[in-house]
């Protein structure tokens, strides 16, 4: 929770803060998008280190780096230096939430893998109710600046926390990296449609707050983000339990057309409260499909190749969030606010077509973990 509010609290400011040092969209989804390079280069070696190293140090040297690139975002005041903070970012995101991942992924019965998860994630969800209130909050009493300030702290909180944790590692092998210890191949499935599902979701939450201000809607617009992760923190416990019973497929299709529903319902807001109502059904979506899908790339390799699933499920994160920041903003500088939306349903819907067709294969890969 420490290391993902500071996450939260700061990321969905970005864009503003960009903005008020005079960033045009297009910028904004190259410096949102920037960080994707240092993280993707970084998970090179990320996940051999993982399988190798003790993964308790491993989350301290994250947190305390990612406390720095929010150190940097304090003190910026031109786009070259937040899209150095941003690096100094993703190099920490390359370790930080992949050795969690992969630690929890040891601890759990398999019978309730799904539901483990879920419970889990619900860590992540909290900060995402909190974190972009909270920034915003902060933001209108004292700054930019101070609020990136309290973001480091919190994240040296995680870095503190971490410390206190008693894992007991014993070193079993030498650290050697080649493509088969970065990349889980087993785990490409699961990590191309996690790719498809954060390029929809990097490339219109990166922009809600501008599109929300070209709009005319009033009110807080961060309580989008509370609705959503509230809703997700009430429906996660029980989505993961369905998943364990149902599998994937029949949990996740609906929950993918959920995502899609709710960008049209976002295109169509004039009104915090029909942000809101967007809110809502976007979090039926998320709230099923994330972490059923964190859970079949975990399923997907045996226990020793943890950290290459991970981090393949990681590196398929960043460049989903690349690559949806950077079109994002090429799409509102040539068709709008509106048309971003509606474009981005596309990604959805192919996910949910891509499940429904290798559904036979998740099945397998369900079936083997059982059995394993």
């Amino acid at each position: 929770m420490a290391f993902n509010m500071g996450l939260n609290m700061s990321n969905s400011l970005l864009p503003l803060y960009a903005s008020s040092i005079g960033a045009s969209a297009a910028t904004i989804g190259l410096v949102m998008s920037s960080f994707g390079v240092s993280s993707i280069l970084f998970r090179m070696i990320s996940a051999p280190i993982m399988d190798t190293y003790n993964r308790k140090n491993l989350v301290i040297f994250a947190a305390a780096l990612l406390s720095v690139a929010f150190f940097g975002y304090s003190i910026s005041n031109s786009v070259p230096m937040l899209v150095g903070s941003r690096l100094i970012h993703g190099c920490a995101l390359a370790f930080g939430n992949a050795c969690c991942l992969a630690m929890v992924a040891e601890m759990l019965p398999k019978d309730k893998y799904n539901t483990g998860l879920g419970y889990y994630s619900l860590a992540q969800v909290i900060c995402s109710a909190l974190g972009p209130s909270v920034g915003l909050e902060l933001v209108n009493l004292a700054g930019f600046r101070v609020t990136y300030t309290i973001a480091a702290s919190v994240t040296l909180l995680a870095a503190f926390l971490a410390f206190l944790i008693q894992i007991r590692f014993t070193r079993v092998k030498k650290l050697k990296v080649t493509f088969n210890n970065i990349v889980a191949k087993e785990a490409l499935l699961p990590a191309t449609f996690h790719l498809l599902m954060i390029f929809a979701g990097s490339g219109t939450n990166a922009f809600l707050y501008l599109f929300a201000k070209e709009q005319g809607v009033t009110g807080n617009v961060g309580l989008y983000f509370t609705v959503s992760a509230v809703t997700m923190l009430a429906t996660r416990p029980l989505v993961g339990r369905l998943t364990d019973k149902y599998g994937l497929v029949k949990v996740s299709i609906p929950a993918v057309c959920c995502s899609a529903l709710a960008l049209v319902i976002v295109s169509q807001s004039r009104t915090l409260t029909g942000l809101l109502s967007a809110a809502f059904v976007s979090a039926f979506g998320q709230g099923a499909f994330a972490p059923a899908i964190q859970a079949l790339t975990m399923k997907s390799v045996p226990n020793d190749r943890r950290g290459a699933a991970s981090t393949t499920n990681f590196i398929a994160q960043d460049i989903g969030s690349m690559a949806g920041s950077v079109i994002g903003g090429f799409i509102v500088k040539s068709l709008g606010y509106i048309s971003l939306y509606r474009i981005m349903m596309v990604p959805y819907l192919a996910g949910g077509l891509m499940l429904y067709l290798f559904k036979s294969t998740i099945v397998r890969i369900e079936e083997e973990f059982t059995a394993r």
